[in-house]
């Protein structure tokens, strides 16, 4: 078996590298809610400010929920919100999960997501329900969430939290990663990155690995 030249340390995103996921099946699911006349709203779902918050930690899902009743103002169920918001979640293939078991066997592995509570609840079921694995927790010999730290990516704190949790040098971290942006907060702080840009794209980065 060949083995990836001086590395020591795997680290995952999970967002399109360990699971599939649509962001804009979410708008379509919120659309269905909203009337007609606020639809032009809906790309503010996303980006805003309590949604980076809720990453981070900073407020509660309970308040994460009255902030989306607000900025919409419609008296949503608590169930009606988690679906939309819970909506982008979509496949994770088996193919994926055992790689990680492989990988686990040779290498240090770990998850750093930007997520949060609604979102790990949801990826659970998923999780379980598509491959038999009873949690995220599982997966890999460390899990790093946003939500938990109080830190997000890009910002260079979060990896250098990763890095002193580990104890390995930067240099021998190699970090996956769908987003430019969180690939370049990595290099500047000495890991290695790799970009995953299509569904295959992990599986085939260790085709000629194993």
């Amino acid at each position: 078996m060949k083995k990836l030249e001086n590395i020591d340390f795997l680290i995952f995103d999970l967002g399109n590298v360990i699971i599939d996921i649509d962001y804009s099946f979410s708008i379509n699911e919120l659309k269905k809610i909203l009337p007609e006349a606020k639809h032009t709203l809906t790309d503010k779902f996303f980006p805003s400010t309590f949604h980076k918050e809720y990453e981070k930690g900073l407020i509660s899902s309970s308040q994460f929920r009255n902030e989306v009743r607000n900025l919409y103002q419609e008296d949503w169920t608590d169930t009606q919100i988690d679906h939309v918001w819970n909506s982008l979640l979509k496949d994770i293939p088996l193919e994926r999960i055992e790689l990680l078991k492989i990988l686990g066997r040779d290498y240090g592995t770990a998850v750093l997501s930007n997520t949060n509570e609604i979102h790990i609840e949801k990826f659970d079921e998923l999780l379980l329900d598509q491959t038999g694995e009873k949690s995220i927790f599982d997966l890999c010999d460390r899990i790093f969430l946003s939500h938990e730290m109080g830190l997000a990516k890009p910002d260079v704190a979060i990896y250098k939290a990763v890095l002193n949790e580990i104890n390995v040098s930067p240099e021998r971290v190699l970090f996956f990663d769908d987003l430019l942006a969180n690939l370049e907060g990595a290099k500047r702080v000495g890991i290695q990155t790799y970009q995953i840009t299509h569904p295959k794209s992990l599986i085939q980065f260790f085709s000629d690995v194993y």
